[in-house]
């Protein structure tokens, strides 16, 4: 749950489901584009999304974005307003807390830069790796936070944990100056009102589609 949302024309917040469903329109788009396609419709896009045409046009009518009659929305153009928009041009400085096999391939992937995720630092507690830098990115204590945070500009803490430390770790980056928190452990976090908080808990979605997968109807065995 995001805690916090985006202002839309006109200063009101974007409903959530809007914003989860913003970043859909804007891949579909890229696909658009690298397809060499000038306009697309709302009819087209909610067929490859399988979202209903009015809920398209009503999401983007809270950017002020209106198609053409009879030609749909120029993909060029919706497609740069939506990156703009959802904050994916502008880079925002992060600190990794937890190392780990997690923390680790957040760092290694190079396409969160493309998201305006910028990865400067990383904190862990294990001696062995203070010091060490994991795919260009340095580690470092626990007690350079403060410092880091204050340094480096961070405003994004990443929280990829031991579940029963996910709490200390959010309390000590709000602490020292991180306004958001994206929390990758299975716990709901505390924080003041005024900290956004985005939680991906990887294990809810992992029972999900277990329950999902059990319930699905068993296929019949020809006699």
């Amino acid at each position: 749950m995001i805690q916090k949302g985006i202002a839309a024309k006109g200063g009101d917040l974007l409903p959530e489901p809007t914003l989860r469903r913003l970043p859909w329109y804007l891949a579909y788009l890229s696909t658009l584009k690298t397809q060499e396609e000038t306009y697309i419709s709302t009819t087209r896009l909610a067929e490859a999304l399988a979202v209903d045409p009015s809920q398209i046009a009503k999401d983007l009518s809270f950017l002020g974005i209106r198609g053409k009659t009879r030609l749909g929305y120029e993909v060029n153009t919706l497609a740069r307003t939506l990156h703009e928009f959802l904050g994916f041009g502008k880079c925002h400085n992060a600190i990794m807390t937890g190392a780990g096999s997690l923390g680790a391939a957040l760092m290694a992937d190079s396409g969160l830069q493309h998201y305006g995720l910028n990865i400067v630092a990383g904190i862990d507690t294990d001696p062995a790796l203070a010091g060490t830098s994991i795919s260009g990115v340095p580690v470092y204590a626990p007690s350079e936070l403060d410092s880091l945070v204050k340094r480096l500009d961070i405003k994004i803490g990443i929280i990829a944990v031991p579940v029963e430390a996910a709490q200390d770790v959010a309390d000590s980056l709000v602490a020292a100056g991180v306004k958001a928190l994206w929390n990758f452990t299975p716990t709901r976090i505390r924080v003041s009102g005024q900290t956004v908080v985005a939680n991906t808990s990887i294990y809810s979605h992992l029972a999900v589609m277990y329950n999902r997968l059990a319930n699905l109807p068993h296929e019949s065995i020809a006699d």
